[in-house]
């Protein structure tokens, strides 16, 4: 996507994925994507892209309806908000606030075991089985 960058390193905490955030702009590039080697990058690192809006399966009456379901469906998994390189213009924070930030480290891009409340969340529980 134009202008993605990376968010933070997925790592496996006690409570299942948890991201460190990269608290700098890391932009996305071939050479940093080559550097997860047979690892895929969306298995160890997140992206954030602005917002495509109309663009994006989420993105419903005006709002991303992912950052709705990630404020009301996930359990706060920090107390304060975490350093985050993109808050000011993160379409997350801005919509939902504080409440997308304390859930945002448990949000990763690819779950190898995903409970079937959070395939609900990702707009995945129609499908077979989650991509990638």
């Amino acid at each position: 996507m134009p202008d993605a960058q990376v968010l933070g390193v997925v790592e496996r905490g006690p409570e299942g994925p948890e991201l460190t955030y990269v608290n700098a702009h890391v932009p996305v590039t071939p050479d940093l994507l080559e550097a997860t080697g047979a690892v895929p990058p969306t298995h160890v690192l997140r992206f954030a892209a602005p917002c495509a809006e109309s663009k994006c399966t989420h993105f419903e009456a005006g709002k991303c309806q992912l950052a709705v379901r990630i404020a009301d469906g996930l359990s706060p998994r920090v107390d304060k908000l975490p350093p985050c390189a993109i808050r000011r213009t993160c379409r997350w924070y801005v919509q939902e606030g504080a409440a997308a930030c304390h859930r945002c480290p448990q949000v990763v891009t690819r779950m190898q075991e995903a409970d079937p409340r959070m395939l609900e969340i990702a707009g995945l529980a129609h499908r077979d089985r989650v991509p990638g």
